[in-house]
């Protein structure tokens, strides 16, 4: 089949979007490629085409597991075979997902980056016919980016295994630095970016300066139809401007990592299927989440960085039409952001005790724990010890930095089994033991695979079936673990925690200050240039952000709160700049009255200029002084000079 004609059969699409077929077509041909394109660009078709259209299986390698889990359900749905291998599972079932990878005709393969570091999928992956690796958030792997994480740095190690196969890095945003590390890192054979650009046409940037937020906020709602995310930095906040919102007539709900999976789905749900308008959330809610017709994203709190707000507000107006992408924010937000690096980044004696504590209360003696996952309520843990939530969560990221430990969100683990024995014992087993032949039964009607590979079950779908209760079924499944009939897994809906390495004395932990500085500093730096990005108001918002990824752009957007500004002038680009430049070249150190100033410039139409003259008034350009004089602002102008958006790793 030709890629259009997988695309059609798998996917129901006729034609390609921006890049696709173009990143395709390059990865068939056996090139390394970075695709770096924004929230909603079609990423995953760019592997999953070329690894339909090639024999052998593709290995996808990405942090997120509840993304992996959605891509594996949404390609069986198609018929395709895949499965994912992440933080949770216990060694019986790697084993048979990796030799079923191997024999099984499977044609995609998810594993999160810390698996990478076990012999055993190394050992697996060798005998594999790999046609394709494919890295998700590929920023990861860079030393640059900012969500940088150390196994990410494996990744290239398992292209030895198989020299010869491509890699396609992926990823949504990406400064120049990072696009180039990423190459590096994953030992492309030449450099190849495809790059779409940061862009986007239909989305309006808007940034406002608001004390009263809730009341704006929901200003906002009445006056732009159609379905939104509000997102807020506490889960407490998520519940308040939730009851807010339904108490002023606006349906909403609120989503969290707090909540448990089955809670979370429910909600999301029902906001994917328009039961309600309004999602409000931390930044747990979107990924993944295929939902075109957002048409407004609310920040009520400030991201860290302008990475992480340019993928959140990518999540309005993913099917083109008209979108709004909006930052509620006050001098107190910025003074915030400025002071988290403190709690960001703990002393190295602090990350000490938090490895020593969290390994007591997981219960793990030194040097063992490598590679088991265990179930980590953070909640309980910070109350067992007395702790801090802000800085403790701060030190876990660290000592996953420092490559000690990774710790995934809460997500949603069915209940699963796998026969121990043949279908041949089994039978035997049932005829000797009349009084569970019927509860076999229907295990064997209901799921298919149960020899062959680990399957999930509902425990309340089989009692029902077997006229029994939940605590009978799960009693018997138990008893046949017990008698080793069958291996049965219970559910799990919390979060894991996984030591990468073996428990060390914390004496004995290797935490690099000069690492913890570099971080310290990129962090720093892009907490500036998300203040940058709130304080400027003279410069269209789009090109503010084209710049920081790298991009030349070669437009105002037209629609952003500052261009909306500038729009009401009616004045075009060259008219407003020749008109900028005559009223700096006049005034140079001086001050002169309105009159006066208009007159000098000898403007055809005085009223355009004084039109120029107001608006650079209300950008602080331009400040009266004594007698109704105005003068060029030099500090403000200084203040834009130092203040253009940069990468962090360029300042």
């Amino acid at each position: 089949m030709t890629n259009k004609q997988i695309l059609t059969q798998y996917w129901g699409y006729s034609q390609f979007r921006a890049l696709q077929e173009e990143i395709i077509d390059s990865v068939l041909a056996g090139n390394d490629a970075l695709a770096l394109m924004p929230t909603g660009g079609g990423k995953s078709i760019c592997f999953q085409i070329p690894a339909l259209a090639k024999e052998g299986i593709c290995i996808v390698v990405s942090p997120l597991i509840a993304l992996m889990k959605d891509q594996v359900e949404s390609l069986k749905g198609k018929g395709i075979k895949a499965i994912a291998i992440f933080s949770g599972m216990n060694y019986k079932e790697i084993d048979i997902a990796l030799d079923n990878c191997i024999y099984g005709d499977y044609k995609f393969l998810y594993l999160s980056p810390e698996r990478l570091s076990s012999d055993l999928v190394r050992e697996r992956i060798s005998k594999m016919n790999v046609n394709l690796f494919a890295v998700d958030e590929a920023h990861c792997i860079s030393q640059w980016g900012y969500d940088f994480r150390p196994p990410y740095l494996r990744i290239a190690e398992i292209r030895e295994l198989h020299p010869k196969t491509p890699v396609l890095a992926l990823t949504a945003s990406a400064t120049p630095e990072v696009q180039k590390d990423i190459q590096e890192k994953l030992l492309f054979k030449n450099e190849n970016a495809f790059k779409k650009s940061f862009a986007r046409k239909n989305l309006s940037y808007i940034v406002l300066h608001e004390e009263n937020k809730f009341e704006r906020m929901l200003n906002i709602l009445q006056h732009v139809p159609g379905c939104s995310i509000v997102y807020v930095r506490s889960r407490r906040k998520t519940k308040e401007i939730s009851n807010y919102l339904n108490k002023h007539g606006i349906g909403a709900n609120y989503y969290h990592a707090g909540l448990n999976t089955g809670e979370r789905d429910l909600r999301q749900t029902a906001w994917v299927q328009n039961k309600y308008r309004v999602m409000v959330s931390t930044n747990a809610f979107g990924m993944g989440i295929d939902k075109p017709d957002v048409r407004s994203v609310i920040h009520m709190d400030v991201p860290d960085n302008l990475e992480s707000y340019y993928q959140e507000a990518g999540r309005a107006g993913r099917d083109e039409i008209d979108s709004f992408a909006i930052i509620l924010y006050t001098d107190n937000d910025i003074l915030s952001l400025k002071q988290k690096s403190k709690s960001k980044f703990p002393p190295i004696e602090e990350i000490r005790k938090v490895y020593k504590s969290i390994c007591n209360y997981l219960q793990i003696a030194i040097h063992h724990g490598e590679g088991i996952s265990y179930d980590f309520d953070f909640a309980d843990y910070i109350n067992t010890y007395n702790l801090n939530a802000i800085p403790t969560y701060s030190a876990l990221k660290l000592l996953s930095l420092a490559g000690y430990l990774s710790i995934s969100d809460a997500v949603y683990q069915p209940s699963k089994l796998k026969f121990k024995v043949d279908s041949a014992q089994l039978y035997t087993y049932q005829v000797s033991n009349k009084k569970v032949d019927e509860f076999i039964k229907v295990i064997l009607r209901s799921y298919g695979g149960v020899f062959d590979e680990y399957t999930s079950i509902f425990e309340k779908e089989i009692a029902k079936r077997t006229s029994s209760t939940v605590k009978q079924t799960v009693e018997t499944l138990n008893k046949f673990k017990k008698q080793e009939i069958l291996d049965y897994i219970p559910y799990k809906d919390s979060p894991q925690l996984t030591l990468t390495l073996s428990r060390v004395d914390d004496k004995d932990l290797i935490i690099s200050k000069d690492i913890l500085k570099t971080r310290k500093e990129q962090y720093e730096r892009r907490v500036n240039a998300m203040s940058s990005y709130l304080n400027l108001s003279t410069r269209c918002r789009n090109m503010m952000l084209q710049n920081y990824f790298g991009e030349t752009p070669d437009a105002r957007c037209g629609t952003c709160d500052y261009c909306r500004a500038r729009n009401k002038l009616d004045l075009n680009h060259i008219e407003f700049n020749k008109l900028t430049e005559k009223i700096k070249s006049i005034l140079g150190e001086n001050a002169l009255s309105v009159q006066k100033l208009t007159k000098e410039m000898h403007v055809p139409q005085s009223e355009k200029g004084l039109k120029a003259i107001r608006w650079l008034v209300d950008q602080g350009k331009l400040v009266y002084t004594t007698g109704d004089k105005v003068a060029w602002n030099e500090k403000r102008l200084n203040e834009e000079t130092n203040s253009e958006l940069v990468p962090a790793e360029k300042q």
